[in-house]
């Protein structure tokens, strides 16, 4: 089992910053791509960042330059800094990561969610 805390949700002014973590924790051998979601009241959940375990990112166009996703490997955990918030930025954010887990004759690979945490910003 896996399991993916968030925390750092909140309220925040146009402008302003919030810094979300995500921290992974039970039976890990890796963990490969880990990613940031976001899911606004009546849209589809959407991709905000990703990072590969090598520390290559990837950006929504819509939130580059702006919010920046790193991680600690040692931690198993990922971060996401959001700078310059807009109202638009308001929803339920969600954690994502590839894990895997392996014995010399075992092998498990899953796709593994946070609960989500709420990121309101107001005008």
């Amino acid at each position: 089992q896996v399991q993916l805390v968030e925390s750092g949700g909140g309220l925040v002014q146009a402008g302003g910053s919030l810094r979300l973590s995500c921290a992974a924790s039970g039976v890990i051998s890796r963990i490969n791509d880990m990613g940031w979601y976001r899911q606004a009241p009546g849209k589809q959940r959407e991709l905000v960042a990703a990072i590969t375990s090598g520390g290559s990112t990837n950006y929504a166009d819509s939130v580059k330059g702006r919010f920046t996703i790193s991680r600690d490997n040692a931690k198993n955990t990922v971060y996401l800094q959001m700078n310059s918030l807009k109202p638009e930025d308001t929803a339920v954010y969600y954690c994502n990561a590839d894990c895997t887990y392996y014995t010399t004759t075992y092998f498990r690979r899953g796709d593994y969610w946070g609960q989500g945490t709420q990121v309101t910003v107001s005008s």
